[in-house]
This record gives C-alpha cells, structure tokens and sequence, in this order.
C-alpha cells in the first residue's frame, strides 16, 4: 500500500502543479463548453481556432490567479480548493451531461432552493461514477502532490506575470470579443468551476440586493388633485444614439412616425454611464448622475407605489434594479398569457404594448406610472432586434464578428432598429392618446449609446473617461397629450428652455408630471416645473 501511495505521489514546483491541474481541468471538464464553441463560432477556420485559443487561454489564466491567490495563504488551502472544485466539477458534469442544464444565475438560484426530495429525486447511481472517477481519483492526485522550492515571492511573482499575460492575450484575441460578448451568458453557464462558483455569488449578491431595504425617501404629497387621469409612460430606450435619429438631423428617415407627432427631441442629453445598470440606477434616484453604485434609496417606482400611483413594469430587457411595483412583467410574460390571433408580434418590443390601453382605460387608479424598458438597438445582432417588415436599409450585417461587416451594412441594421423604435413609440402615443379621460405623457430616453467601429470601438461599455461621445450623446423625447399641455400650461419652447438635458431630469420631471411634490423634488431638474 505505501509502495502504491509513493508511486502515486508526485514532487514539483508550484508553477507546474497550478498549470497541470489548469489543463487537467479543461480535458475533464471542458466537453460541454467546447462542444458549444465548436457548434457556434464562426465558419471560417482562422476566426474559429482564434475563438477556441482565446478560450482556452482565459480559462487558464483565470484558474491560475485565482489558485495562486489563495496559495498566497497557504499551499494546503491551495489544495484544499483544488479538491473541492474537483468534486464540485464532477457533480455539476453529471447535472449538465444528463438534464442539458446551463449554470447560470437562475439556475444556482433554482439549486440553492432546491429541497432534500427535490434533490433525491434528481440523483441516480451514475453520479458515483463521475464523483468516483473524475472527482475524487483527480482529488487523491492533488492530496498527495509534494510541492517543492515555492516560496511566496514565487507564487508573487507567477501571480503578476500571468496577470500580464492574460491582459495581453485579451488585447490579442480583440477580434473575438464580439463572438464572446454575444455568447457571454451560455460560455458562463458551461466554464467549470466559475460557471457555478460565479454564477452562486451573483445569485447571493442580488437576492441580497433585493432584500436590502432602501432608505425611505421623504413624504410625497401631490399639490393638484387630478381633473382626469394622469398617466405618465417613461420608455427607456437601449444603445440608441441621438446621431442616427432624423429628429436630431441625420440625413437618413429614421423617425418617420414619429415626425408625424407632437413629440419633442430635447437637444444635448447626455448618459451619466455607458451600460445599463448604472444608467437606469441614474433616471431613477433623485441623485441622477451622483446615485451610488448600490441602490440604497428608495427609487422612483418604488417611491410612488409607496404614495398610491399604480405603477406597472414592462421589459423586454434587463439591468433593473429591485422594484417594488404593483405589477411587473416580463416580455416573455405577456406572450405566455396571450393566446389566440389577436396577440400580433409578440417576440419584439411592440409587444410590451400588448393589451396595455385596456389595462389603463381599466384602472381606477387616477394616477399610473408605466415604464417600457425595451430590447432598443443592443448589439451586436442588430438584425434580430426588429422585425423583417422593417428592414428600411439593406443589405444588413449579420454577423456577431461586426468588424467582418463592412461599415455601411452595420450602420444599415443599426439604423433598421432606431426606425423600429420610431414604430414603437408612435404606437404608444396611439395607446395613450385612445385612453378616454385622461391627461397623458410620455417620455423616451435611452440608457446608453453605441459605438459602430468608430476610433474602432463597437457596442458600448467603455469607461467614462474614454468613451466615445457616441456612447452617452442619447435620444430624449417627450410626448404630451392637449389636455396634459393645457392643465400645465407647457409648450415645446418651454421644455426646449430647460438647458441641459440627461438621466438626472427623469426622477423629477416625473414627480412634476404627476403634480407631486417632497423634500426631494428638485424643480430645476422637472421639465414642466415652470409652469406650476
């Protein structure tokens, strides 16, 4: 036995242990993740075998700074994870393998509230055999290494040059960020460890968000007891740039329905960040753009379901924050309830609409907030964010890879998805405008804009301090029914004198719309503020 213990063991130095047990992980764990690299990456065998070094790089380079920091602790921790990952790997292999499972978010979500039955219920003996063979076989390996000539300025030293390392191999592999950031969520779902060990902290992170109480903001009260009801609609647009919008003077007909509207196009707004969680975290505070990077404070919907406005919640998107809201739905939501020819198009944003001015002619509420957080013009498949009947620019870029698309045909879809948009909101000046005895208005902002190759950045997310003006210079528009304009006594001239326009006006304009007032109310920042 000790003889078989000895001829088991193996002596070496640390980087050799950490970058052996790197590979060993991808070879017994990587089947699922390459088997979907392989199926969707692109046709063409450099840009392909560019995809699969990329991902095999990223991997090990994580795999190595994230054991090489707990070995800063100690070698036996160092391995004490290894063995864990290991036999975590071999369970989440089994779960995939047999139920086709993605472990993602939602997923960890579904395991951590997984009851005993539940989970018996699940388990068959053949999960012995990946435990046995691929957990703890691997595991007595790794129980059993002898680590040698490892001291921490090594493992220092090795943790710096792999950190450099990845960077520059990122950097290298830039023509394949586009096939990752579309592929990002099922890539995360499939990479064993960090799908589930990552995919458990967000999970915990945002039930803690949620569960976290927000400050209550002061006491609002509403000066002007509505003669009809008033009902506010803010839209919320995603990467759409105010440049390709022919209410701001692009030469091409991007905004034809709405031309044919009262809506007015406020110049200069500007996003107070490039991606969507913090931007909508900046509409919805009283703080605007100063709003932390964690919601601590109640925020708009919240605050004014607390004071007695129904508030519905309508997305075809994500990054929201936690709400508090009377009714809120999903895209997919309003399609599952909808049944018979009447549902029309219900796979893109126009089917946020569906239904929307019965439920308002309906409510006996005399004050509704709605907000319609649509899909917009998110990147990078443009061409699957609208429907085929407004394909208005051709040909389209089809194409994950937009640096492979010649620069006219991305601008094509890009701008095929702000003339869809355009559709969308002159639809819902149509539903507000049908409402019988209300007095209505309605608000578009988009959270971002977006980069088309352009000093050779696409998409958005750059940091404030490089970004290109095309990621924050954003569409805001304003919609207002007759009998809203006469009991405020507002014209387009008056919203157009405001000055600066951005993220910052939505919490209070919004508040001013529905005559409500606290200590938090900012009339400054209130588009119709100067009326009252």
């Amino acid at each position: 036995m000790n003889r078989l213990l000895r001829l088991c063991s193996v002596t070496c130095r640390y980087p050799t242990f950490v970058g052996a047990f790197a590979l060993a992980n991808i070879v017994l764990f990587g089947v699922p993740l390459y088997s979907f690299a392989l199926a969707n990456s692109p046709a063409d065998l450099w840009p392909k075998s560019g995809v699969l070094v990329l991902l095999t790089g990223v991997q090990v380079v994580v795999t190595v700074l994230a054991l090489t920091s707990v070995s800063l602790l100690s070698i036996r921790a160092t391995k004490v994870v290894c063995i864990a990952l290991l036999v975590g790997n071999s369970t989440a292999l089994y779960f995939m393998n047999t139920y086709n499972v993605l472990l993602d978010k939602s997923m960890m979500g579904n395991v951590l509230g997984t009851d005993r039955q539940e989970a018996t219920e699940l388990l068959h003996p053949q999960i012995l055999l990946y435990v046995l063979l691929l957990g703890a076989l691997p595991a007595c390996l790794v129980a059993m290494a002898r680590i040698v000539d490892s001291s921490r300025l090594r493992r220092l030293r090795l943790l710096a040059i792999t950190a450099v390392t990845g960077c520059v191999m990122v950097y290298a592999g830039s023509t394949s960020w586009l096939w990752f950031d579309k592929n990002a969520k099922t890539l995360g779902g499939l990479m064993l460890p960090w799908s589930y060990v990552a995919n458990t902290g967000r999970f915990l992170q945002e039930r803690a968000d949620a569960n976290r109480p927000q400050a209550l903001l002061p006491p609002l009260r509403f000066s002007v007891e509505p003669r009809l009801k008033t009902i506010v609609v803010l839209v919320i647009g995603e990467s759409a740039r105010a440049q390709n919008h022919s209410l701001y003077g692009y030469g091409r007909s991007t905004d034809a329905e709405l031309a044919g509207t009262d809506v007015i196009a406020l110049p200069g707004a500007r996003a107070c960040a490039t991606y969507t969680t913090a931007a909508i975290r900046c509409m919805l505070s009283h703080l605007g753009s100063d709003a932390p990077g964690r919601v601590t404070e109640e925020i708009l919907p919240n605050y004014l379901q607390r004071h007695g406005v129904e508030v519905i919640w309508r997305s075809n998107n994500w990054g929201e924050p936690p709400l508090k809201v009377g009714v809120r739905q999903r895209l997919e939501d309003i399609r599952k309830a909808c049944t018979g020819a009447a549902c029309g198009d219900l796979e893109h944003d126009e089917g946020l609409l569906h239904g929307l001015q019965e439920v308002l002619a309906r409510s006996p509420s005399q004050r509704i907030f709605v907000v319609l957080h649509l899909a917009g013009s998110h990147g990078p498949t443009y061409y699957r964010k609208y429907p085929a009947a407004f394909t208005r620019f051709a040909p389209v870029c089809q194409s994950v890879e937009l640096s492979t698309c010649s620069h006219q045909s991305l601008v094509n879809a890009y701008d095929n998805t702000i003339v869809y948009t355009d559709h969308v909101l002159a639809e819902t000046v149509k539903v507000l405008a049908a409402v019988p005895a209300s007095s209505s208005s309605m608000i578009y902002i988009s959270d971002h804009g977006e980069s088309l190759g352009e000093r050779g950045f696409y998409l958005h997310g750059a940091p404030n301090s490089i970004a290109p003006d095309v990621q924050r210079a954003i569409p805001f528009m304003v919609w207002m029914s007759p009998s809203f304009k006469q009991s405020n006594r507002v014209s387009a001239a008056d919203l157009r004198a405001k000055g600066d326009f951005g993220d910052a006006n939505i919490f209070h304009s919004v508040l001013g719309a529905f005559a409500a007032r606290s200590a938090v109310y900012d009339p400054h920042l209130d588009l119709f503020s100067h009326s009252r």
